[in-house]
């Protein structure tokens, strides 16, 4: 099972709240892509990299562990 995670942003008084799965993050910048290119919500582009930046320190932090865990043999 994959493991439950979230992502937040603040902006003027909204709160933008992501929830996805581990391993789906492809389909959340889609998300962002999707949201950013909408005229009718308070989500832009800058907000979009925000978030992207964020999951991508998080991925990257989720592989240094893995890479420097000791593995059990």
């Amino acid at each position: 099972m994959s493991e439950r995670k979230i992502l937040t942003l603040n902006k003027d008084g909204q709160q933008f709240l992501f929830r996805y799965d581990g391993g789906s993050e492809e389909q959340l910048l889609d998300s962002f892509v999707d949201m950013a290119n909408d005229q009718d919500n308070e989500f832009d582009w800058f907000d979009a990299a925000v978030l992207s930046f964020q999951l991508s320190r998080e991925l990257v932090e989720k592989a240094d562990e893995l890479l420097t865990c000791p593995s059990e043999i």
